[in-house]
């Protein structure tokens, strides 16, 4: 039994097998989770039911484990169905999260199928399936190095 703020073992499995430069892409619940994977990476469902589980639940566990060196969200559309005039909510609690974790980086925005480009990539070792409700609540984060004390 752990007794850290992570206990999935496959979680833990993906983030121990990862490097410096190797990515985790955190999904919502409308993301298409499996077409739009790297197809070495690792999945691992938590899309229990709409809004559970939630993708600022799983950064709230990940920022502290891992090693965040960059994080990149999809842009949200400037107009059509979809379409917003500011910064989804959700990217200031990415933000907060992050910041409370020591990460002094800020989100680097992808459009949309750059970003799903980027979630395909080699370099992605872990996907982690929400059932985040919030539109644009993708977050792909780059693991840094662990510096020696």
């Amino acid at each position: 039994m752990l007794k850290s703020g992570l206990l999935h073992p496959d979680i833990l499995a993906a983030c121990a097998r990862a490097g410096h430069g190797s990515k985790i892409l955190i999904s919502d619940g409308n993301f298409p989770h499996v077409t739009r994977k790297n197809p070495a990476a690792d999945i691992v469902f938590l899309n229990l039911a709409p809004g559970l589980v939630k993708v600022t639940d799983v950064l709230r566990v990940l920022a502290p484990t891992v090693p965040v060196e960059a994080a990149e969200v999809m842009d949200y559309a400037r107009s059509g169905p979809y379409a917003l005039k500011n910064d989804p909510p959700v990217w200031q609690e990415f933000r907060a999260i992050l910041k409370e974790n020591g990460y002094a980086i800020d989100l680097a925005r992808l459009e949309r199928f750059q970003f799903y480009g980027a979630a395909e990539a080699g370099d992605v070792c872990l996907t982690v399936a929400t059932g985040e409700q919030r539109i644009y609540a993708n977050l792909l984060l780059t693991i840094g190095v662990v510096k020696a004390e």
